[in-house]
């Protein structure tokens, strides 16, 4: 990397260089990781994708957490609310809202109809080829998006750590979790989401405490105590800080939240988190579980906002507002500022560290599942013997890694926005075929391809329309006016509308479904107790419907 694109990447004020305790710290953690992987590496094909379906609800619940307290959450969403106030809370309601609606809606009837992918669940539920391979492909798309932002958060933590160039870090980071997510699979990767979780959140709490405390700002719940801290932000720094719409208007509030609220129901890693335990029960206790596990870093974010705009406008090198750049380690920099330790400071980052890695374990599994189960074994070999899918589904995980950590290094932009992108596409293209599919049982198979479809166009209009102009050296948007109405964080509050008109409009124009696959619909949402490695469908064949 030239010594000019580092400049870009540094955040200024960024204590980067080798930190002994804190590198030493970090090391042991990932020696964990690399350990539990191999303890529990796997092979064979029900613990490489579900991990045995032997999880209990409170290691998944932790293990959701993990998978959700990407570098977006542990770095990101702190810096978007300190950039953007009012408007940044989309994302804390949006993202929490939409594990309410997995748990009422999608946690139990996924576990009950018992499969190993969430293109396995489009491809059984529609009884089309077609479906599991558009599934597949927007599944390693969303993989693919999600994980960059990952990628991002790596490489800067990895500077502050080590001392490494971003890119050093980025590859460094990304090797180690390639290495134990291809070793392990899904059964060690959950073991290590549990071990993720309580690292990332100790050391969040433990930061945001120890900012409180040291400044005055906060003694026993800085989640209640930061009013003063965010009123005087509001007054002196920032009014937008707390204003309602003064960064963004009502619509682009509405239109954020819908789609991440959405956009979490249909991201396929998350989904896949309710096939690995071993019933339908266990799946909404993992589900409560989880959001308990998710809140206690959430309610936390704000906080970190309103002490991280306080310390930086009160440095005598430093200002608000925050560059992006700075935005993306606000934490971290809110420690640093705080005059911490160095020890404290290197286990925020660590913490931050373990977040990424956890989300990017999750994606990689969820996207090489997608190539080797869905795209290799039943689209091209069906006969493909175990060991061939697992090789297949390393390889994936590779070259997935590869691909990610290439375009991290190319510096992509604001960690928070990117994810939302992922969130969007998995709304739009994946969300309704899932809530339709397993609610109306007269949903077709040419209702949800003709709705994926839409969804994908959707999908790639609006991501062009947005980054299309980056790319080629330019700024904004190519067409603004499409943009105000379908910016590509955005879509789903129109596009899933959109989509869901045109799979009910075709699914009443076309034949009915099989009357097994309405069988297996209604198998999802039988009162009756299912084993641990049965499916809806076993059920439903071998014993027809269970009134």
């Amino acid at each position: 990397m030239t010594t000019d694109v580092l400049l870009q990447v540094v955040p200024e004020g960024l204590n980067t260089g080798f930190k002994l305790i804190p590198a030493l710290t970090t090391i042991g953690m990932l020696v964990a990781f690399l350990a539990v992987g191999f303890f529990f590496r796997v092979a064979d094909t029900d613990n490489l994708w579900v991990a045995g379906r032997s999880i209990g609800n409170i290691e998944n619940g932790m293990a959701i957490g993990a998978n959700w307290m990407s570098a977006a959450s542990y770095l990101g969403v702190a810096a978007t609310i300190a950039t953007l106030g009012y408007f940044g809370l989309a994302y804390l309601v949006g993202w929490t809202a939409g594990y309410f609606i997995l748990l009422i809606f999608l946690a139990s009837q996924f576990r009950r109809f018992g499969k190993y992918t969430a293109p396995d669940f489009v491809a059984d539920r529609f009884y089309s080829d077609t479906g599991r391979a558009i599934a597949a492909v927007t599944t390693l798309f969303i993989a693919y998006v999600y994980a960059v932002s990952q990628g991002r958060g790596m490489g800067l933590m990895s500077m502050y750590l080590f001392g490494t160039s971003y890119t050093q870090g980025v590859v460094l980071l990304m090797g180690v979790t390639i290495g134990y997510v291809a070793l392990s699979g899904m059964l060690g990767t959950t073991k290590n989401m549990a071990l993720q979780y309580v690292i990332l959140i100790i050391a969040f709490l433990g930061g945001l405490y120890a900012v409180g405390w040291t400044q005055g700002y906060s003694t026993v719940l800085p989640y209640l105590e930061f009013g003063d801290e965010a009123t005087l932000v509001a007054e002196q720094i920032a009014r937008e800080f707390t204003a309602p719409f003064a960064n963004a208007g009502y619509y682009e509030w509405v239109a954020l939240c819908f789609t991440l609220i959405v956009g979490t129901c249909g991201l396929p890693h998350v989904l896949v988190r309710f096939y690995t335990v071993d019933n339908e029960r266990t799946a909404r206790w993992s589900c409560v579980w989880g959001l308990f596990f998710i809140c206690l870093l959430y309610w936390g974010t704000a906080a970190y906002a309103a002490f991280g705009t306080l310390l930086f406008d009160q440095s005598a090198t430093l200002s608000f507002p925050f560059t992006s750049d700075q935005g993306d380690v606000v934490v971290v920099l809110t420690a640093q500022l705080a005059d911490l330790p160095e020890w404290l400071v290197g286990l925020v980052a660590a913490g931050a560290v373990a977040a990424a890695l956890a989300t990017v374990a999750g994606l990689f599994i969820s996207g090489s599942s997608a190539a080797a189960h869905d795209i290799y074994t039943n689209l091209y070999k069906p006969e493909a013997t175990q060991r061939e899918q697992l090789i297949v589904g390393r390889l994936t995980i590779l070259g997935l890694g590869i691909l990610v950590a290439a375009t991290a290094i190319a510096d992509v932009g604001v960690i928070a926005s990117l994810v939302a992108v992922a969130f969007a596409i998995a709304g739009v293209v994946m969300f309704p075929v899932f809530f339709l599919g397993l609610w109306w049982e007269r949903t077709t198979r040419e209702g949800a391809l003709a709705g994926m479809l839409v969804g994908l166009t959707i999908s790639i209009v609006t991501i062009v329309n947005d980054y299309a102009s980056q790319v080629i050296g330019g700024e904004g948007p190519l067409v603004p006016a499409l943009n105000a109405v379908l910016p590509a964080t955005s879509t789903a509050l129109i596009g899933v509308p959109v989509v869901m008109t045109v799979i009910i409009a075709v699914s009443l124009v076309t034949d009915d479904p099989p009357e097994e696959v309405k069988r297996l619909v209604r198998q999802c949402h039988s009162p009756e107790p299912m084993d641990r490695m049965e499916s809806a469908e076993e059920v439903a064949t071998d014993g027809g419907e269970q009134q």
